[in-house]
């Protein structure tokens, strides 16, 4: 149904992209980690220092793409890391909005059960699932249309899989909405008004059908080099829902919310569409042939295990609101407030290695593991250093963090108080989540199947629902935090020593060694955060003077320990100044 691209490097001809190696070296060489993040801001995109294209043409046959120019680097990553930031900030007020609307009781608890089918979704259809099989589909069709071949193999990829994808999503999405009294039962037995719940399920599965076209569009324009789309469609997602609960929300209650959900998933479609449609137009007259042409098989193995892991990953919010819709109303909303806000690091941390992914893959198919291995290594510093700063600012400033962005309207002090104690529980898994991200990466990296991480992380699933089995009924959603934290945490160390023979192979002493020091100063900086932050009354003023604290006491400490990933991230910040000066000038 798709294309993939081979196992092993083919010896019978040309390769693809005849520059790989040299261009991808001077990629490493060059910026080395300072380049990655550049990158990185640029919304995940896969950017690296030999594959991108600064316009179409430039006289190369078939439309292939021409290597990537610094100034086009620097004006996607300027665009995108715009749009994405905007995406961020706008998923904010989503949940600003929820909570003064709604509060947090019965009624969020209903939509946040709701709520489950597009966070699945979104990580199946667009982030991760459909992504690694659709992305080197489109770019091995676009090297066969640059060698050359008959016809237009990128149209040819599209009208072999996308019909075929299309009645996937609709049959699935078409189930969920007939099953969502099931669905719901299932997904929290316990809860106070499931009757609230299925008509928000009923809503918010047609996501299913408007995602899974959201992702097939997102990886096609990234594989065509086309950034700004992709990392607008979460602005238009969060206008969607945004819209609809203002608007809807007198009439239909937290129901708006799940209309919301509905119309947001068809704008990440509309917002792409026109983009893309000019990509496909441009090759001119197809040849009626290539419509026809048979598809290579698709790597079932490889799709079946990052599926599988990925449905284990986002297993743990279902056993999360399992437990907890059997506490009292409120419950799910905390957990929920609590760990989108205390996530916030993490996704940052992760962004690092998302764009590092193609270097890794590449250098691992041209048989270069000590490049592999450097990468990796370099990754895993430069993200834990970001996400323990992180850790540490939420771990001292929650009660601020919580107060500023949500007590307001429905949502009470006391809502503040109980989000905030769950918050600083889910930060203590931080770590073991940006790990988790890094390391899974390095397994499918090579492009073929694995079932290690998937074991793995089941493994860390089996964890989370023992310890939050044994301590729901004692401390409540303290202790179904504590069981996420703890075990991703036990997912992110089977990961780590795995390394080798299934993966990159690291050396996971002096990687355990080198993340030594990051913990020790976040250790630290955190308890000189909270003594400062706990100086003031008010909330604003106890957040500038904690965080200020943290990242103050947390660079210093970690340079003196001698840690590589701070002064990787200082070279980066530096990089990315001096690159955004060079854009405005």
């Amino acid at each position: 149904m798709t294309v993939t691209p081979p196992r092993t490097p083919r010896t019978d001809g040309p390769p693809s992209v005849p520059p790989a190696r040299s261009a991808a070296r001077s990629g490493e060489t060059a910026d080395g980690a300072d380049g990655a993040v550049a990158a990185a801001a640029a919304g995940g995109q896969e950017v690296s220092g030999g594959e991108g294209g600064g316009k179409e043409g430039g006289g190369q046959e078939g439309g292939g793409l021409p290597p990537i120019s610094r100034r086009f680097l620097a004006k996607a990553t300027l665009v995108t890391a715009v749009l994405s930031v905007a995406g961020a900030l706008l998923g904010l007020v989503r949940d600003q909005a929820l909570a003064r609307l709604f509060g947090a009781g019965s009624d969020t608890d209903a939509f946040l059960v709701a709520w489950t089918v597009p966070e699945f979704a979104a990580t199946l259809l667009i982030e991760d699932g459909l992504a690694f099989a659709l992305i080197p589909a489109f770019s091995m069709a676009l090297a066969r249309r640059s060698q050359g071949a008959t016809g237009d193999p990128v149209r040819a990829l599209v009208a072999g899989t996308l019909p075929r994808l299309s009645l996937a999503f609709v049959a699935v999405g078409a189930l969920f909405i007939g099953l969502a009294p099931q669905l719901v039962e299932v997904l929290a037995p316990g809860l106070p008004a499931p009757a609230l719940a299925v008509d928000c399920t009923r809503l918010t599965a047609t996501c299913v059908v408007s995602f899974g076209l959201a992702g097939y569009c997102s990886a096609a324009l990234r594989a065509h080099r086309r950034y700004g789309a992709p990392a607008a469609i979460y602005v238009a997602y969060n206008v969607g829902i945004i819209t609809g609960m203002f608007v809807l929300g007198g009439l239909w209650g937290v129901r708006s919310a799940a209309a919301g959900v509905a119309v947001g998933g068809l704008l990440m479609v509309l917002v792409q569409l026109p983009s893309l449609w000019g990509q496909l137009r441009k090759r001119g007259v197809a040849d009626e042939a290539s419509v026809q042409e048979e598809a290579r098989p698709l790597d079932t193995l490889l799709l079946t295990t990052v599926l599988l892991f990925a449905l284990c990953r986002q297993s743990q919010v279902l056993i999360e609101r399992f437990l907890a819709s059997q506490l009292p109303a409120g419950a799910i909303s905390h957990l929920n407030y609590a760990q989108k806000v205390a996530q916030m690091p993490m996704i940052l941390s992760v962004m690092v290695c998302t764009v590092t992914f193609p270097v890794v893959a590449r250098a691992l198919a041209e048989g270069d593991t000590e490049r592999a291995r450097t990468r990796v290594e370099r990754d895993l510093a430069l993200a834990a250093c970001v996400v323990l700063l992180g850790t540490a600012a939420v771990l001292a400033c929650s009660p601020q963090i919580i107060e500023l962005l949500f007590q307001r309207g429905a949502f009470t002090a006391k809502d503040t108080a109980a989000t905030a104690g769950v918050m600083r529980v889910y930060a203590l898994g931080l770590l073991g989540q940006t790990l988790v991200g890094v390391l899974v990466r390095s397994y499918f990296s090579a492009g073929r199947g694995s079932w290690y991480p998937v074991g793995a992380m089941a493994s860390g699933v089996v964890v989370t629902s023992w310890i939050g089995a044994l301590s729901v009924g004692s401390w409540g959603v303290y202790g179904i935090a504590a069981a996420n934290a703890i075990g991703i945490t036990v997912t992110a160390l089977v990961l780590l020593a795995g390394m080798g023979p299934r993966s990159v192979p690291v050396g996971v002493r002096g990687v355990l060694r080198e993340l030594s020091r990051p913990v020790r100063a976040a250790l630290v900086a955190t308890l000189a955060g909270s003594f400062a932050a706990g100086r003031f009354t008010d909330p604003l003023s106890g957040l500038a003077a904690g965080g200020l604290t943290v990242a103050v006491v947390f660079l210093l400490l970690g340079r003196a320990l001698g840690s590589q990933g701070i002064d990787s991230a200082l070279r980066s910040v530096r990089s990315a100044t001096r690159r955004f000066s060079h854009v405005r000038s």
